[in-house]
């Protein structure tokens, strides 16, 4: 899902996730990324109005979420752990991911960030 690539942190999404958010991959300059933290689950940390995106409350929360905050990009299956990226000066203020090994992945995120 996360992918280090070029200087970037990606998102790529499924063909499904794709569909789910009405958005194509999501990627963001390393610089960018102003924290990284793993989280029991997602739910709590999902903010705003989806828009555009499918959402189903408790089960799958996939697109862009906007508010006073600006916008997050979140894809949300289920209810195990996710991982919340903190952006600054990016197109989102936040991605917030369903990931199995949310530690690992925020762990790999935090040590290719060069500041």
């Amino acid at each position: 899902m996360f992918e280090i690539e070029s200087g970037e942190l990606l998102l790529r999404l499924s063909w499904v996730e794709k569909m789910e958010a009405a958005h194509g991959d999501v990627r963001v300059p390393l610089t960018s990324v102003a924290a990284v933290r793993a989280v029991v689950t997602a739910w709590p940390e999902l903010r705003g109005v989806r828009s555009p995106g499918t959402g189903i409350p408790n089960v799958i929360a996939v697109g862009t979420r906007r508010g006073r905050f600006g916008k997050d990009f979140a894809v949300v299956h289920g209810k195990g752990p996710a991982v919340v990226v903190e952006l600054e000066g990016a197109k989102y203020e936040r991605l917030i991911v369903t990931v199995e090994d949310a530690d690992g992945t925020a762990a790999t995120i935090r040590g290719n960030i060069h500041r």
